[in-house]
């Protein structure tokens, strides 16, 4: 299992667009991936699931890769989102 925590800077937070995003890298790879906030914890590759934490900006955020590719799909994520300028 492979775990990061970072801060959520997009300016509307991981709603609509960033979510869209997130979801999208998170479902290119096998392993599961979730992403945690305040507690709860959604599979990072449903849309709903991960709009419905309701994630604002300047948020710590947990995302977790467990599986055969979790290694590449960790740092694939960590990348997208951090080009993106959603995760700082």
């Amino acid at each position: 299992m492979k775990q990061i925590t970072v801060s959520v800077i997009d300016p509307v937070g991981l709603h609509a667009r960033p979510a869209t995003v997130a979801v999208n890298a998170a479902s290119k790879f096998k392993c599961e991936v979730n992403v945690a906030f305040k507690g709860r914890e959604v599979n990072m590759k449903s849309i709903m699931g991960v709009m419905s934490l309701g994630i604002p900006t300047n948020s710590e955020i947990t995302i977790t890769c467990n599986g055969d590719d979790e290694d590449a799909a960790i740092a694939a994520i960590e990348e997208v989102l951090r080009a993106q300028k959603i995760i700082g």
